[in-house]
């Protein structure tokens, strides 16, 4: 894929990984729409890096279709979707909230899905596109106190699976990228006390560079699943 004056839309955008990403695309020359739900400081951001900001809470349909309309409106087509919203919540089995439970899952799985959804139309008119998923190696392996949040990492694998069997025929590649461990707030964020910056583990850019590396790969093939690990993390 030749990402300059490409269209591309990413969900999470505001920072951590999603940011990098949209930064790292930005300089190849992608037109780079980054969505969260805080406008305010989405808007900043997206001004302060050459970004294009639309607020959308992925879990709300009405404001998922509010995006697709304007980008139709604005760009008339679209070529990328990377699904990088999401968040953690970890607890106990004997412990879990069903009402937490159920956020998680729908911003990590149903989010997803209706981002990719939104997207068919123009792809399908097009007869090209792209979709990769932010996964995690937490839906390779489960863990402890993880049941939320690996669960909804497994179920994004397999609707990975599933849109790319569907969707090969009308040449959308759909992807999937597993971080293992990186220095973002995705911990504090989740209730976990901060940590020092590490250098031997991995950070925002890595990702980036996996994600930026699967899309610029020739369109007649791509990259089905990749996995990201530090090399020799040190605690």
């Amino acid at each position: 894929m030749n990402l300059k004056e490409s269209v591309i839309v990413v969900t999470g955008g505001s920072a951590g990984i999603g940011l990098a990403t949209a930064k790292m695309l930005a300089q190849k020359g992608a037109t780079v729409i980054i969505t969260a739900r805080n406008l305010d400081r989405l808007e900043a951001i997206a001004k302060h890096n050459g970004l294009v900001a639309i607020p959308c809470d992925v879990t709300q349909k009405a404001e998922v279709e509010h995006l697709y309309m304007t980008i139709r409106d604005a760009y008339g087509r679209l070529d990328a979707v990377i699904n990088n919203a999401g968040y953690g919540y970890f607890a106990p089995l004997a412990e879990i909230e069903v009402d937490q439970f159920n956020a998680v899952f729908a911003t990590n799985v149903t989010g997803a899905m209706m981002m990719a959804q939104g997207a068919l139309p123009l792809f399908k008119k097009q007869g090209y596109g792209n979709i990769i998923n932010i996964s995690s190696t937490a839906g390779l392996r489960g863990f402890a106190r993880g049941s939320a949040y690996s669960a909804t990492k497994f179920a994004l694998k397999s609707m990975t699976e599933c849109w790319r069997e569907e969707l090969r025929k009308d040449n959308i590649r759909v992807m999937l990228i597993n971080p293992s461990e990186v220095q973002t707030d995705f911990a504090v964020t989740a209730g976990f006390d901060p940590r020092p910056y590490n250098p031997t583990k991995l950070q925002s850019e890595d990702i980036a560079h996996a994600i930026v590396a699967a899309l610029e790969m020739e369109d007649r093939g791509f990259i089905t699943e990749l996995t990201v690990f530090a090399t020799n993390p040190k605690d």
